[in-house]
This record gives structure tokens, sequence and C-alpha cells, in this order.
């Protein structure tokens, strides 16, 4: 509840427990066992922030904040705890909420692209070495260099591809390229692939800024709860999607010091799978988000069992406390209970250790920061109850709430934009063409070359065919006038051809001697 500037989080009989809006930027942690109340809390919180015009991000592991969306309504222990409580301005109250989901079944899709994760954050969720890591670097350094963005998880995984055939062209000019290191980030890509990562990157990417929104008719800030029911099961998929939500928010929006209130409250969920699950490069990140973002005017409270699940740096900075129950039953119950107790500034009333043994349901020992920023005393009280539905909503409800978003249709159409992968498939089309046009015009200058050295063969067995018979021509030609010699010979050699020689002979004597007597009368007659 909210008012007179401040809001009430818890009562006992002596006092009412606020916290002041101005000092939520400073973050907060809410612990206890399940089933202690820790929901009831995270509500009460989110609805107040809401009611006093502070948007809200919130994680539902186990889909029973969705009821938020609708009022509550009369049940017997409600009442008792509010007439026991003395809430007199207490009223059943529906806030404005939006839903999202990563992988877009009960909720408006949550998208980034590869390109926006960024080379260093992919690096640190996959635990890559700093070889890999240095790999990782240059894959997108060269689709920066070459504009190939990087959309979603087929993009990053062609551009590796693309990038390890040509390695050695490119060690020249980004350094060296391990194709040990290309198939590691490869591997590590599939179990992130498998936890479902390819819901989460893709386009339109989301704003971040569409988280902080207001109700036009009362100004209250928008709910945003992120259903986690499948996605908090996949440790990896879920670090990934809440480290870019701190890390964007980071990055988005600018300085603004200490306001008033802040202008956004996140409260995750089953907190210890953001630091258990994570490398240590990744812890560290989140520890200096978590120590620098106040100053973009956001807070940060972290739901978990123990407050050890939290790191020592990140726990230190937690001012606003809700601590419900916890069992002991080993020494290391003990143990956790007793570091949970000396987080708070003690209570000379009661031992704090015993009373977190002690609490009832939907009772916790709370210590906010007061007006000079300092841990109030611990005061063990009854949380307020929540003012909307507890529980879960049916689908129709669930999509009717969504169908009337404002955001509705602005992130549910996947777009499939021409980016890495479509252009190194056609790069690659255009050289498996390119290759083929070479080999056949390799096939066919080699047809030609065959063709011609046939063709000269052909020629060259003809000339030799043809001089082969000019050959046997004239052999032929040189034997007939050989045989025409010898039968002039034997027939010149034969006793007729004699005798009629010497007839011939004689004849033309007598016709010479004939002519010449003629010429000579002629001359002297």
């Amino acid at each position: 509840m909210y008012f007179n500037d401040k809001i009430l989080v818890a009562k006992n009989e002596e006092k009412e427990i606020y916290l002041i809006p101005k000092m939520a930027n400073r973050h907060g942690i809410i612990t206890g066992a399940s089933g202690s109340g820790k929901t009831v809390t995270l509500k009460v919180l989110a609805e107040s922030f809401s009611n006093a015009g502070v948007p809200v991000f919130m994680v539902d592991v186990k889909g029973d904040l969705a009821g938020t969306c609708k009022a509550g309504v009369e049940n017997p222990n409600v009442t008792s705890r509010v007439e026991k409580m003395g809430l007199e301005n207490f009223n059943f109250h529906a806030f404005p909420v939006t839903f999202f989901d990563v992988y877009g079944e009960k909720g408006h899709p949550i998208r980034t692209t590869i390109t926006s994760l960024g080379a260093r954050l992919l690096s640190r969720l996959l635990d890559l070495s700093d070889a890999q890591e240095g790999v990782l670097a240059i894959v997108f350094q060269i689709a920066e260099d070459e504009k190939l963005e990087m959309i979603d998880l087929k993009d990053l995984q062609k551009m590796l591809t693309y990038v390890g055939e040509r390695r050695n062209e490119y060690s020249l000019k980004y350094g060296n390229i391990s194709i040990q290191s290309i198939g590691s980030i490869q591997r590590n890509l599939l179990i992130l692939e498998q936890d479902g990562g390819a819901n989460f990157f893709g386009k339109p990417d989301f704003n971040i800024r569409d988280l902080i929104r207001y109700n036009s008719s009362d100004g209250y800030g928008y709910i945003n709860i992120l259903d986690a029911q499948i996605l908090f099961k996949k440790p990896t998929l879920y670090a990934t999607m809440l480290i870019w939500l701190l890390t964007t928010i980071y990055n988005t929006l600018p300085e603004v010091g200490d306001l008033p209130k802040p202008r956004l409250v996140l409260f995750l969920d089953e907190a210890h799978l953001l630091f258990s699950e994570m490398s240590n490069s990744v812890v560290k990140q989140i520890i200096q988000i978590v120590k620098l973002i106040r100053s973009k005017g956001v807070g940060i409270y972290f739901i978990s069992q123990s407050p050890s699940d939290v790191p020592d740096e990140i726990l230190s900075q937690l001012g606003n406390k809700v601590q419900h129950v916890l069992r002991a039953y080993t020494p290391s119950d003990e143990k956790a209970i007793k570091a949970a107790a000396n987080s708070f500034r003690a209570n000379p009333a009661f031992s704090t250790s015993e009373a977190i043994k002690e609490l009832a349901t939907g009772e916790a020992l709370v210590s906010m920061l007061d007006e000079k920023g300092e841990p109030t005393i611990v005061e063990r009280a009854k949380i307020l109850p929540p003012q909307s539905m507890m529980g879960a909503l049916d689908d129709g409800e669930r999509k009717n709430e969504i169908c009337s978003s404002q955001l509705y249709m602005k992130y549910e159409e996947l777009l499939d934009d021409d980016s890495a992968y479509e252009k190194i498939s056609k790069l690659n089309e255009e050289a498996l063409k390119k290759k083929e046009a070479e080999e056949l015009a390799k096939q066919k200058a080699k047809e030609e070359a065959e063709a011609l050295k046939l063709k000269e063969k052909e020629e060259k067995e003809l000339a030799k065919q043809e001089k082969e018979a000019a050959r046997i021509k004239a052999l032929e030609e040189k034997e007939k006038l050989r045989k025409e010699k010898e039968e002039e010979k034997a027939r010149k050699n034969s006793v007729g051809y004699k005798l009629g020689k010497k007839v011939v002979n004689k004849t033309t004597d007598k016709l010479i001697n004939k002519g010449l007597n003629s010429i000579l009368k002629g001359l002297f007659k």
C-alpha cells in the first residue's frame, strides 16, 4: 500500500514499517524457505511501487503472479489479517499488467540479436576460455567489417563456419583463428540452442524502454511479468536473459542520480540461478551492474531461499531486507541462519537468529533504509496482504490480457531479415555457381582441346593416308613406265620390228633423196 509518499510493507503491534521510495534504488532482498510467504511480499511491494507510479519488472517462476491483473476477492484469511492489522484504507485492486515470455506462448516475446548481446557478454555466458573469447571477438569484428549482421543463433553458427573455412585468409589481418576454438564455441552454442536460445535471439529486438510505461487512467506504473515457468528450468538461458536485461538497462538509461522514487524496479526470483550456474566473470559483471545501476534510477530486488545464495559483494549492496522463516535441520542450516541474522541491525527486544526459526507464514523480519540511507533496527512484523488476486490465470484470461496490451503485435511476428545466414548462404551459392561455371568452362575447354587434338590427329592421319596413296600411285606409275620401257625394249628387239625398221629406213631414204632431187631441179631450172 502506498500513501503519504511511502510504501507500507509490514506492521506489528508497535509500529508500521515503510519503504521510502527514494531509497528503493538502494536495492533489496526477500528470502525465506519455500511456502514462507515470499510471493506475497513480492506482490505487495510490486503493487505498491505500481501505485506510486513506478513501473515494475518481475519474474514469475510458478505462474502465481499472473493474478496481479485482477482484483483480489474477499476470503476469511485476508479479512482477518486486514482487521488484525487495522488497515483502514485497504481495498482490493487490479493493477496494469503486461505479460512477457521468451518462448512467446504466455506473453509478448522478448528477443534480442546476437550483435546486440556482443562478443564479450556472450563469451562470458558461454564460459569461453581467453583464446576462444578472442576468436569470437574476431568473428564479431569480421561480421561488422563485411556487413554481415548476426541476428540469431543460426547467423552466428553460419558465421563461425564461414570464418573457419577462410581462417588462413583472415588470420593475416585479424590474428590467429584456431579451428579448435571455433569447434568449442559451436559446441557451447549447441547447448544454448537446446535450452531454447533460438527463441531469445531474433527480430524485432526488444526495446527496454517498453518496460517503463504508465497507465493513462490513474498513473500507475505497469507491472511487467515475465513468465518463466519453463525458462527457469533452463539455467543457461534464464541467466542469459536476465543478465542481458540488466546490461541493456544499464547501457540504455541515462544517469539520473538519486530520484524521489525509482524509474524502474526489478524483482528477480530464483536469484541463485544467476550465480550458482554462472562463471566467475559473469558473476563479477552482475556485481558491477548492481553497484552502478542505482545511478540510473533502477532498483533490484533478489528473491531466494537464503541470503547465502547471493554473493557477499552484492549482499552488502542490498539495503532493504525482508527475511521470512528459515528452518534448521543441519549444522549448515544453522550456519545460514546465523549469517542471515548477522546481516541485520540487531533489535535488543529479541534474538534475530531465534526469531528467524520461529516466524509464522506471512511473518517476517524486516529492515528498511531510513531517510539518511541507514538500515533501521530489524523488526518482527506481519507482511500486508496483496490487493490483487493471488494465483494463476486461465489461458483465456491471459490471452485476453495479451491481446488488449498496447504492445500487442509489436513483437509477436518474428522477422527473418537478410542477415549473416542468408548473405553467407548467397555468397556460398554464388561461389558454388562460379566454381561450377569454372569447372564447366574447364571441362568445355578440355573437351575442345581433345576435339582439336582429335581433329589434328585425323588430319594428320588423312595427310599420311594421302601421302601414302601418292607414294603408291607414284610407285604404280613408275612401275607402269618400267613395264612400258621393258615392253618397248622387247618390241624393239623383236625380228618384225627390226625388218620393219629397215623397210622404213629405205623408204625414208628414197623419199628424202627424191625430195632433194626435186628441190635441186627447181633451183637450177
